[in-house]
């Protein structure tokens, strides 16, 4: 006898399961002698390890007319050592299953990799040439400053791009090294040459202000042996206290236009000052921020696409860095629902600013971010990103640990707090990048501020 099948109610969306446990295991913290920075998790299971070198060499450490300095001395890196030219370093990566990755923030330069455990020695041994024996070929420098150069021009030529950079330079005042590109331009970057690069690999590249992270199956006994073989004879002590620019002071709220005229669409952006990473309030902000445009379901997604069509989809972002960072309010938009978008959006970011989220808002919030907390948490890789977190923005050794149980915790009040402390509609610049001739008449009557058009 066949049983009937089971009913099944499709009026409402299933109810969400319990959040399930997620534990890692202890960070063990450790130095060298030569005072680098060790941070160590062990991940038994599948054989892998990956590391992170955290160099103090971002690109806020540039000197003032160099910028784009530290960006291309992270490009070049790779292209040879006193020893091996970057074609033979490229190729012993590759026997061990690996390569190795260079990327430049405005915070640090990071090295990492991943490879089978049974590697990590001999790849280890790889990462300490390129660290302290960096050459910079003059072939390898001009293949990595054309294609830097070729970015920027690239960069000029993208309406979201122009938009991020014009309100930059709205945001921060002249001198402040946020105000320019991470790359530089292409005046700043044409003018170095394999000297300057050099230069800064020997002033910057100090073990006394770098670390090491290192994530997978071996212990923090073998972390430690491993980077004193390697890294324990670098030398260099801390070539001095990082840049602290002054934040921007308050501002009213001012309009610039980037024309593009016959643009069938409008980059809009509005932002801030932000503040540096580390506050005592930053895990609540971040679930608050959630709220307003952090998720697909934020109150500005829901608004400008699901409510009104303006767009195909509408964000914010808190962007924090250790010496400050910019709140940014981001939209497309077709070009002729410009103005009453942009209305929109200020008026979601003025009324969230007052409000603060409600309690159900709060808690998809809080179980999206607790949800995919795992994700991050999910490879040797990751963990050793995290772990470098913790080197690069001077973190407790459990930050990672008690993360979940913080953000579970976030009230309404708490959320409702940061987001009027850190929220500012009326210092924020606005920009819109689009056709002057069609936009600007109705974006003047929105009253937003001084309407001011500027040719891109």
């Amino acid at each position: 006898m066949t049983r009937p099948a089971p009913s099944l109610d499709r009026s409402a969306p299933p109810s969400p399961a319990p959040v399930r446990p997620f534990r890692l295991p202890p960070v063990s913290s450790a130095a060298v002698a030569n005072g680098l920075g060790l941070r160590s998790l062990r991940r038994a299971g599948p054989g892998l390890a990956s590391l992170v070198v955290v160099l103090d060499a971002g690109e806020i450490r540039s000197p003032a007319g160099s910028g784009g300095l530290a960006v291309l001395t992270g490009t070049a890196l790779p292209g040879g050592t006193r020893r091996r030219t970057g074609a033979e370093l490229a190729e012993l990566f590759e026997g061990l299953g690996t390569g190795l990755a260079v990327r430049t923030g405005w915070d640090a330069t990071l090295l990492s990799l991943t490879c089978l455990r049974e590697h990590l020695d001999r790849a280890m041994a790889l990462v300490s040439e390129v660290v302290r024996m960096p050459s910079f070929p003059d072939r390898e420098v001009e293949r990595a400053r054309l294609g830097q150069l070729a970015s920027i021009r690239e960069r000029r030529m993208s309406p979201a791009r122009i938009a991020a950079d014009e309100l930059a330079r709205r945001v921060f005042p002249a001198g402040h090294p946020f105000r320019r590109p991470l790359a530089g331009d292409g005046d700043s970057v044409a003018a170095l040459g394999r000297e300057a690069l050099a230069g800064f690999a020997a002033s910057r590249f100090r073990p006394a202000a770098a670390g090491l992270a290192l994530a997978g199956d071996l212990s923090a006994a073998e972390a430690g042996e491993l980077a004193g073989r390697h890294l324990g004879e670098w030398e260099g002590t801390d070539a001095g206290p990082r840049p602290a620019p002054a934040p921007p002071p308050p501002s009213s709220r001012r309009v610039t236009i980037v024309d593009r005229p016959g643009s069938v669409q409008s980059e809009i952006r509005i932002g801030h000052a932000a503040p540096p990473r580390g506050r005592p309030d930053e895990t609540a902000l971040r679930v608050a921020n959630t709220v307003l445009g952090g998720a697909f379901t934020s109150r500005l997604n829901l608004s400008l696409r699901e409510r009104h069509g303006f767009t195909y989809g509408a964000h914010s972002r808190f962007e924090l860095r250790r010496e400050g960072g910019a709140f940014v309010l981001a939209a497309a938009v077709g070009t002729g629902v410009t103005a009453p978008a942009l209305a929109e959006a200020a008026a979601v970011l003025e009324r969230f600013r007052d409000e603060g989220p409600t309690e159900a808002e709060l808690m998809r919030a809080r179980d999206f971010l607790s949800g995919i907390f795992p994700l991050r948490m999910e490879t040797t890789a990751r963990i050793a990103h995290r772990l470098a977190d913790l080197l690069l923005f001077t973190l407790p050794d459990d930050h990672h640990h008690t993360e979940r149980d913080r953000i579970r915790a976030v009230g309404v009040a708490e959320a409702a707090a940061a987001a009027r402390r850190h929220i500012r509609p009326e210092e924020a610049a606005v920009v819109v990048v689009g056709d002057a001739g069609r936009i600007r008449a109705e974006v003047e009557e929105l009253g937003l501020g001084p309407v001011e058009v500027v040719a891109r």
